[in-house]
């Protein structure tokens, strides 16, 4: 404990980017994938092609993918940004094409009944009911990120993982870039949870 307060203050750097490498996939890959189920949802035939599509990204191997990437895109930031946003796909557009499909047929009827058109009732309707789904699986996304960001050295791009591989054996450095990653799955998972709740009061109105 004594060397890890001691050392601690090398570690804000690669925290920083640690953080970075999280966050920067997390976004981008919310976008895609909502965007992608969006359309799937709107027209079903995209379906089952999306779902091959972002199911086959998840399963590469995450050191192979990086190394894959090194003779396009190159060493650093870019290339595990995205590796990371590749990952996050399956687990974010799952979620959402999930949330989307519960809604209650018969509460689409009444929307419908009601003269909403499709783009409203998608927006004022089904997305509102799917958001807890959505968000369980960017909590997911959040805490997958941030381990498989710990591969990012592989690419240049720094973050924790490369101060636990920088000596193995020592296990200083090891439980200390260990611990500061499981702090920051935890952080994230709380922060999104606090997103969704204020996004969704009525849950909480529910719950009391």
């Amino acid at each position: 404990l004594g060397w890890i307060a001691d050392n601690f203050s090398d570690y804000m750097d690669p925290l920083w980017e640690h953080v970075l490498l999280s966050l920067v996939p997390m976004t981008i890959g919310f976008v895609i994938a909502t965007t992608l189920a969006l359309v799937a949802h709107r027209y079903r035939i995209f379906q089952p092609f999306f779902l091959f599509f972002v199911g086959a990204l998840f399963t590469i191997p995450s050191i192979a993918f990086y190394l894959i990437l090194l003779n396009i895109t190159g060493r650093g930031f870019t290339t595990a940004v995205v590796v990371l946003t590749a990952y996050t796909q399956v687990l974010i557009y799952r979620n959402v094409m999930i949330g989307l499909q519960e809604v209650p047929a018969e509460t689409v009827d009444v929307a419908e009944g009601m003269g909403l058109t499709r783009r409203q009732i998608l927006f004022r309707v089904e997305l509102p009911m799917a958001l807890p789904t959505i968000f369980a699986g960017l909590r997911i996304a959040a805490s997958s990120t941030v381990g498989i960001a710990g591969f990012a050295f592989f690419a240049g791009a720094g973050g924790l993982g490369g101060e636990i591989f920088a000596d193995p054996a020592f296990k200083g450095n090891v439980v200390t870039a260990s611990v500061l990653m499981i702090l920051l799955a935890a952080v994230l998972e709380l922060i999104v949870l606090a997103v969704q709740r204020f996004f969704t009061p009525w849950e909480r109105a529910v719950a009391s």
